[in-house]
């Protein structure tokens, strides 16, 4: 990988973790519900020139949108408005990837060896770990509705098969218009009062929702997607492991997030099955006769 390429991945993994930090200020000012759909409205001004008719895929387009976009988004919103402790979350928002390759081998028939499912075994027993820590103990409610958030990712990415080929932009553009309603009637019911005073939200809080959309999503997911069209998965998928270790060390300078000794335990025993399974999985795309 050349330097301006690998510049790039760095700069993605930054980006990505410094987003909880933008995503924990604007659910907190303007609520979980209107935050993300604020967010998505963004996402669709910037990508609607790129919005086309996909023949023969719109089926795929709506199911993706709602389980990938407004759903994952919205379950996401809802966990850090609820925690004070955002470094459980990004560790816990992990176990997408063991979620993915379970759906894999159930739905593709996907087969896998014992590093794998070993892996799979350690990311949750990691959580669980974490989970009987009393600091997060008090965020249980959180931690589940990033466990659900990291579920609709998982299913997402299956989803995202059937639109292969669909340039990032579009396929961006339809999530958000396929959100954008969904998340504004729910956040019309549950959250009148955020919907309300969007004209009076704060000019930070419009930038974070800003480094969100623009940055987190667009610049993150349509970076990788480039990178994956000139290198092999089992080059950039490890490049972005170092993600969720900045996430933590961000939410504990940012909010003073404590660290146990538990919640260290618990975070290394996720990141270690987390690692492996991406790095055996990322081994397995690039070499379609292996079973790692």
């Amino acid at each position: 990988m050349t330097p301006p390429h690998l510049a790039l991945i760095l700069l993605i993994d930054l980006i990505w973790a410094f987003n909880i930090v933008a995503v924990k200020y604007a659910v907190d000012d303007a609520g979980p519900l209107t935050a993300v759909t604020l967010r998505y409205v963004i996402v669709l001004a910037v990508c609607l020139p790129w919005l086309r008719w996909l023949p023969g895929r719109m089926k795929a387009v709506l199911v993706t949108g709602v389980v990938a976009g407004a759903l994952f988004m919205g379950l996401g919103a809802l966990s850090f408005a609820l925690a004070t402790n955002i470094s459980a979350l990004a560790i816990t928002g992990q176990l997408g990837v063991p979620f993915s390759l379970i759906l894999a081998v159930i739905v593709y028939k996907e087969k896998i060896r014992l590093p794998r499912i070993t892996a799979v075994v350690l990311s949750f027993a990691g959580v669980a770990v974490m989970g009987f820590d009393p600091a997060i103990a008090r965020e249980s409610i959180a931690v589940w509705l990033t466990v659900a958030a990291a579920f609709s990712w998982a299913v997402g990415n299956l989803l995202f098969r059937a639109l292969a080929g669909v340039p990032v932009m579009t396929t961006h553009a339809w999530l958000a218009l396929v959100s954008v309603p969904l998340l504004a009637a729910t956040a019309m019911v549950f959250e009148p009062q955020g919907l309300a005073r969007v004209g009076a939200l704060k000019a930070s809080t419009w930038g974070w929702l800003g480094y969100s959309a623009i940055l987190s999503s667009l610049v993150g997911h349509g970076g990788m997607s480039w990178l994956f069209q000139r290198y092999p998965v089992a080059v950039v998928s490890p490049l972005t492991l170092p993600t969720p270790l900045i996430s933590v060390v961000i939410a504990v300078l940012v909010f003073g997030n404590p660290v146990t000794a538990q919640m260290v335990v618990g975070g290394i025993i996720t990141l270690a099955g987390v690692a492996i399974i991406t790095l055996r999985t990322a081994q397995a795309r690039d070499n379609p006769d292996g079973t790692p």
